[in-house]
C-alpha cells in the first residue's frame, strides 16, 4: 500500500484541507498520514472561528518519524497559511524525499483575481519557492498569476493558460495543472502541461452552477492519489474534474443545503469504484 504525507490546517467543521484529504485518500486505498498545520473551530468561512497555530509541533513530530525512519510515497501540501509554515514544507521535502517519491503542491492563497485577505505578496513569493520544489502543481489561475507575474484576466483563451503554464513551468515543477479553466461557455476543468514530453493536455466537463468551500481541496486530494495509485495524469485530471463536479451536483439536492461543505460521504462510494476500474 502506498503511503501519503499530507501537510495542511484541520477545520474541526467544514470539510477541508485534512478532513478531505484524510478521508478522499483513504478510500482510494492509500495509507494516509497527516501533518496539521494549525486546528480551527469551523473554516474561516464561519464567523468567529478559534485557531490554535501548531508550528512549533512540526519539528518534533517530524524529527520522531526520523527516529522511527518512516518513509513516505508522496507528501501533499494545501493551505499552509504562514511564511514560516512554508519553510517547514520545504525542509520537510528535503529531508523525506526519495527517489521516487512524488511532491504534490497545492498553492492555497487566492481566488477570483485576489489573494486572500491573510496573504499578501511576500506570502505568494513564498509559495512560488514551495512549488519550485515540487513535481506536481495545481493552482487555480489566481494563484498562477500571483505567482507568474502576469496580469490576470476573467476572459481569457487557450493560449493565455499556456503561457500561464510555461511560466509556471520555469519555476521548476515537473507537472504544473491550472485548475478552473473555463475553455468555451458551460465548461469548466483544468489544464496541464507536462514538461517531460512537452505536452499540453485538458479536460473540460459541464459547469455546475454553484461554489462551495473545500472543492479545491476535493480535486487535488483526488488528483494526488490518483498520481500515487499509477493512473496517466489525463485519467488523473479526469477523475479528479469528474468527481468534484458530481459531488457538487450531490450536494445541490440534499434538501438541509449545507452551504458550508459538499457532501463527498455521499459520493465517495463512487470514487472507490473507479479505483478498481
Amino acid at each position: 500500500m502506498k503511503r501519503i504525507l499530507t501537510m495542511q490546517d484541520i477545520s474541526c467543521l467544514g470539510k477541508c484541507s485534512i478532513t478531505i484529504a484524510l478521508p478522499v485518500l483513504s478510500a482510494m486505498g492509500i495509507e494516509t498520514v497527516i501533518l496539521p498545520t494549525a486546528v480551527l473551530s469551523t473554516h474561516t468561512m464561519f464567523q468567529n472561528f478559534t485557531v490554535k497555530d501548531l508550528s512549533d509541533q512540526i519539528k518534533p513530530i517530524t524529527e520522531h518519524w526520523k527516529r522511527e525512519n518512516i518513509k513516505f510515497d508522496a507528501i501533499y501540501t494545501g493551505y499552509l497559511g504562514t511564511p514560516e509554515e512554508i519553510e517547514l514544507a520545504k525542509n520537510i521535502f528535503q529531508e523525506f524525499k526519495q527517489p521516487d517519491s512524488m511532491i504534490f503542491v497545492d498553492p492555497v492563497m487566492a481566488d477570483n483575481g485576489k489573494l486572500y485577505p491573510a496573504f499578501d505578496m511576500a506570502y505568494a513569493k513564498k509559495n512560488a519557492e514551495l512549488c519550485a520544489a515540487a513535481d506536481v502543481i495545481v493552482p487555480n489561475i489566481t494563484e498562477a498569476c500571483f505567482m507568474t507575474g502576469i496580469e490576470y484576466q476573467e476572459n481569457y483563451n487557450q493560449d493565455y493558460i499556456i503561457n500561464l503554464l510555461k511560466k509556471l513551468s520555469e519555476l521548476g515543477a515537473k507537472i504544473v495543472i491550472i485548475t478552473g479553466v473555463s475553455l468555451s461557455h458551460g465548461k469548466t476543468g483544468a489544464m496541464g502541461y507536462d514538461t517531460n514530453t512537452g505536452e499540453f493536455f485538458s479536460y473540460q466537463n459541464d459547469l455546475v452552477p454553484a461554489k462551495y468551500h473545500g472543492t479545491g481541496d476535493l480535486f487535488s486530494s483526488v488528483c494526488a492519489g490518483a498520481i500515487l495509485r499509477g493512473k496517466d495524469l489525463r485519467s488523473a485530471i479526469q477523475l479528479a474534474a469528474d468527481y468534484t463536479a458530481e459531488t457538487i451536483r450531490v450536494t445541490l439536492k440534499n434538501p438541509n443545503q449545507p452551504w458550508y461543505g459538499v457532501d463527498f460521504e455521499s459520493t465517495l462510494p463512487a470514487l472507490i469504484d473507479a479505483m478498481r476500474g
